[in-house]
């Protein structure tokens, strides 16, 4: 005759699903916590490729200006398509650009004198980018 195994009670299987569940808590979180940093990454790098077009050569006269993509780009290109216009229009930034700093090395060190201007792109996920100017040697 076979012999019954004794099975486990409830309160066994209960206690034994709280535990599972408390270990599952934490990972969750760290999955949120890196889906989100994902997320902002992902948002962050589009709005880079997007500041790409506010750094033209001409961007240092936009101080304190509130300009649209579409505002900088006109002068250099001819956007035709209807669309492409639009989508340009909608992408606006607030430009900053504070006190150029000068550069002048050393006298016994010959090297050339720079001038920095900081261009601030300021908005949703602002940016900071340096547009530097070589002098003479």
């Amino acid at each position: 005759m076979k012999q019954l195994r004794p099975a486990f009670s409830i309160i066994e299987i209960l206690i034994s699903v709280i535990i599972i569940s408390l270990a599952i808590i934490p990972v969750l979180k760290l999955h949120t916590s890196n889906q989100e940093q994902i997320v902002y990454l992902t948002e962050r790098n589009k709005r880079s490729l997007q500041d790409s077009l506010y750094l033209d050569s001409t961007i240092l006269q936009h101080h304190q200006d509130n300009k649209t993509a579409y505002e900088i780009l006109e002068k250099f290109f001819k956007v035709k398509e209807l669309k492409s216009r639009e989508i340009l229009k909608e992408n606006s930034r607030n430009i900053f650009i504070p006190e150029e700093i000068k550069i002048i090395p050393l006298e016994e060190q010959g090297a050339p004198s720079a001038t920095v201007n900081e261009v601030m792109l300021k908005g949703k996920h602002s940016s900071i980018y340096y547009h530097f100017k070589l002098g003479p040697l």
